[in-house]
């Protein structure tokens, strides 16, 4: 079975064509599945939403947090998660096309996989959202492969992840907000797992919540904390 982890916070107006149109295309591909929906701290109808396709929609669970968090989200999300394989998706950031293609890398004989990142900056990758979107997210992958090692390009955005590796390292993790996947795949590596990526087209269907004047500074210092953590945590092989 898969499961389907959706971090959801004010999504009024996209929630329910988003999960409408997941929960149609993996019944018309023929695999179980469930569809979590995390509700954090909304203040707007997300959660009355998100209630009703859950009452509408067999597959659709509802969990909520009290505080806006989309970190701690993903995580709870990840962890009440009951499929051998875990897929995170965004409300505005899906691709079930992606979905099928990862999950033929996951299950590729001989050669299996932990992780399958979609990346922005693979090869192949066509990132059409607005330049200083692109120039943040080729900074911080750049900061992330010279600062920690990291060997994939990418870190936010879908996963898809074999349950039973991942979820001792999701509870491991010590940051949320924006660091907590970013965490999780540099643990996953440090830990030996095979994290692989596949180059993804992503659209900007919507602007982003916080202003990267905001978001940049607070993810320099998180990562300076971040890169303190590991480095006093090592993972066990």
């Amino acid at each position: 079975m898969l499961s389907i982890v959706m971090p959801a916070h004010n999504e009024t107006e996209m929630l329910e064509s988003s999960v409408r149109e997941v929960t149609s295309g993996l019944r018309s591909a023929g695999r179980p599945f469930e569809l979590l929906v995390v509700e954090n701290g909304s203040s707007d109808t997300t959660l009355e939403i998100a209630r009703q396709l859950a009452a509408e929609l067999p597959e659709v669970e509802v969990d909520t947090l009290p505080r806006p968090d989309y970190g701690k989200a993903l995580r709870a999300g990840l962890l009440a998660a009951r499929g051998v394989v875990v897929v995170t998706f965004d409300v505005d950031y899906y691709d079930l096309d992606f979905l099928a293609d990862a999950l033929d890398r996951l299950e590729r004989a001989g050669d299996p996989a932990d992780i399958v990142v979609a990346s922005k900056r693979a090869a192949g990758a066509h990132d059409r959202r607005p330049w200083p979107r692109r120039l943040v997210t080729a900074g911080f992958g750049g900061l992330l492969r010279l600062g920690f090692g990291l060997r994939v390009t990418d870190t936010h955005g879908m996963k898809v992840l074999r349950r039973a590796a991942v979820e001792p390292l999701a509870r491991r993790c010590r940051f949320d907000a924006d660091l907590f996947d970013t965490e999780l795949v540099l643990r996953a590596e440090r830990a030996g797992l095979v994290a692989v990526e596949l180059p993804v087209a992503v659209d900007e269907r919507r602007p982003p919540r916080t202003p990267i004047w905001r978001r940049v500074p607070r993810t320099l210092v998180g990562l300076v904390r971040l890169r303190v953590a590991l480095w006093r945590d090592r993972e066990p092989r």
